[in-house]
C-alpha cells in the first residue's frame, strides 16, 4: 500500500486517505479547491471544499454548486484525513491545503506568492513533512521588483501617453492581477481607470468582498467616439488585436506579468511597455518558502521544476517532479 498522502491519478492530485482530489482537472466526487483560476477550479464535480474567502470567486466562476467552505486554519475531516486551508497569497481566497493522516503532514501549495499584496491575505508558512510546491517561475532569473514601484511606473506611463495624445491600454490577467494593480495604483493616483467588461466582473467581486481599489468605470459606459487619450484602460490579454481595441484611435499597449522579467518576451509580443508584476513566487521566495516549511521531501509541479529539484538535491533535500495539468501564469 502506498503510504503517500497525495498521489497522481489521471483526474489529478488524489488523497487516498480522504478519497478526494485537489484541483482536479476532470469531474470527481470530492474536489478540494485551492483558488478560482480556471486551471484549478473546474465545473462538473459533486462536492467542492474551499476556503471561505474564495467562495464569492468560485460562485462567480462555477455558478451554484455544492460548496463546503471553511475559514483559514479551521480543520475538518474528509474520510480518514484531517484537512485545513491556509492562505497562499496568490489571489483573493487562495489557499494551501494541509493534510494530516497516518502520522504525516503534507501541504499542497497551489499557486502562491510572498510579495505584499493589498488585494488578498498574505502567505502563511505551514510546517510539513512533504511540501508540494508550484514552480511556475522556478529559474534564478525570475526575481520580482517591488510592485509599488511597478504601480508608480504605470502611472508615469499613462502620463507619458497623455502627452503623446494616446491611450494607455494595460493588458493583464482578469482575476487577481487586475485587482492587485488597481489596489496598488490607489496609492499613486486618484484618477479612475477604465475597464474591459471581462475585468469589470472580477473587480466587482473584489469590491463586494471589501477590497479597496482605485475607482473604475466600464469602457462600455462611455459615449461612442469618446477620446481616451491619456486614460488608463485595463483589459485581458485576449483583447489585444480584437475589434474592441478599435475604439482607441491611438494607443500604446502595455503588459503586466512575471514573464516581462525577460525583455525578449516583450519584444516578441510587440508590447510598447512591460511591467514586472506576478502573482506567483519568484526564485528566491520559492527557495525560502521550501526551507521555511521544514519539509524533508519536496514535489515540484508545473513550470520550471528541473532547476528547483537540482538546487534542493544539492542542499540535501529530497526533491522530485509531479507532472500536472496546471497552466501556471499563462498571462
Amino acid at each position: 500500500m502506498n503510504s503517500d498522502l497525495i498521489v497522481l491519478r489521471r483526474e489529478g492530485l488524489y488523497c487516498p486517505q480522504g478519497d478526494f482530489y485537489i484541483d482536479p482537472w476532470r469531474p470527481v466526487e470530492r474536489a478540494v479547491i485551492t483558488h478560482g483560476h480556471g486551471d484549478h477550479a473546474r465545473i462538473g464535480s459533486v462536492d467542492y471544499f474551499a476556503a471561505a474567502r474564495s467562495l464569492p470567486i468560485l460562485q462567480w466562476r462555477l455558478g451554484e454548486q455544492r460548496y463546503h467552505a471553511f475559514d483559514y486554519g479551521q480543520p475538518f475531516e474528509i474520510g480518514n484525513a484531517r484537512v485545513s486551508f491556509h492562505s497562499a497569497g496568490h489571489v483573493l481566497g487562495s489557499a494551501q491545503v494541509r493534510i494530516e493522516a497516518d502520522g504525516q503532514v503534507w501541504v499542497a501549495s497551489g499557486d502562491y506568492k510572498r510579495q505584499h499584496d493589498p488585494s488578498c491575505d498574505p502567505f502563511e508558512v505551514v510546517e510539513c513533512d512533504t511540501f508540494i510546491t508550484e514552480a511556475t517561475f522556478g529559474l534564478p532569473i525570475y526575481r520580482w521588483p517591488d510592485t509599488a514601484d511597478a504601480a508608480r511606473e504605470i502611472v508615469e506611463w499613462r502620463d507619458h501617453c497623455e502627452r503623446c495624445g494616446e491611450a494607455a491600454v494595460l493588458l493583464c490577467y482578469a482575476l487577481g492581477k487586475a485587482q492587485r494593480i488597481l489596489a496598488e495604483l490607489a496609492a499613486w493616483t486618484d484618477r479612475p481607470a477604465f475597464l474591459h467588461g471581462a475585468v469589470q466582473a472580477g473587480v466587482d467581486v473584489y469590491r463586494e468582498a471589501g477590497v479597496p481599489m482605485l475607482a473604475t468605470q466600464p469602457v462600455s459606459d462611455t459615449a461612442k467616439g469618446a477620446d481616451f487619450a491619456g486614460e488608463l484602460i485595463i483589459a485581458p490579454p485576449s483583447a489585444a488585436g480584437s475589434p474592441w481595441m478599435r475604439r482607441f484611435r491611438r494607443a500604446q499597449i502595455g503588459f503586466a506579468s512575471g514573464w516581462m522579467r525577460v525583455r525578449g518576451n516583450r519584444r516578441r509580443r510587440n508590447y510598447d511597455r512591460g511591467f514586472v508584476v506576478s502573482d506567483h513566487a519568484d526564485w528566491p521566495d520559492l527557495m525560502r518558502t521550501i526551507r521555511e516549511t521544514g519539509a524533508r521531501r519536496v514535489l515540484a509541479t508545473h513550470g520550471n521544476t528541473d532547476a528547483i529539484i537540482r538546487a534542493l538535491n544539492e542542499d540535501g533535500i529530497a526533491a522530485e517532479a509531479f507532472a500536472t495539468d496546471y497552466a501556471g501564469e499563462a498571462e
